[in-house]
């Protein structure tokens, strides 16, 4: 992928994480970019097809950022996903590309909504594996559900330390799932 493209799929994302699928123009990346948006189109001919690129770099990149780092615990495998939830929304503000997407899920094209539904799947997927134990599928979906729930608090309140609050109880003894 070309210098061009990789910037339109970095606009494209922080405009998603800002406002959702509906938060982008192909007018506007071209704008913001100096190009024409017949250009944007030459990279991906639809907007959906460029949502679900972008979908699918995402959680490239966030397998990356949690990958397994060898001999590691539950509470450990939770921490580090904490920590890659946490970090954009209180660096910039930015909410996960997954949840935003699929918040939106039941309005999106069928190619977005396949790049959203592998994306928590593998996050799901992920951390039950990792985390093990009888109820390790169980803690997995609290955990992500506990993770997305606490970034919409965080923005909604404007204060990141409602993603603390929300995301406390993930590790230790007082985790249980009903």
């Amino acid at each position: 992928m070309n210098e061009t493209a990789e910037r339109l799929l970095d606009l494209a994302e922080a405009r998603i994480c800002e406002a959702g699928y509906r938060g982008f123009s192909f007018r506007d990346l071209a704008a913001e970019i100096g190009i024409k948006s017949a250009s944007v189109h030459h990279h991906f001919p639809t907007k959906a097809g460029m949502a679900a690129a972008v979908a699918r770099r995402y959680g490239d990149r966030f397998f990356e950022l949690v990958a397994r780092r060898g001999d590691e615990s539950g509470d450990e495998v939770i921490a580090i996903y904490r920590s890659a939830f946490r970090s954009p929304i209180e660096r910039d503000g930015r909410m996960c590309l997954g949840g935003m997407l699929g918040a939106q899920a039941g309005g999106l094209p069928p190619e977005i909504v396949q790049e959203i539904e592998m994306f928590f799947r593998r996050c799901i997927d992920d951390l039950s594996s990792r985390i093990g134990g009888a109820d390790a599928m169980a803690r997995a979906f609290h955990v992500m559900a506990a993770l997305e729930g606490g970034l919409i608090l965080a923005r909604a309140y404007g204060d990141i330390s409602a993603f603390d609050q929300a995301t406390a109880g993930l590790t230790g003894p007082t985790f249980a799932v009903a």
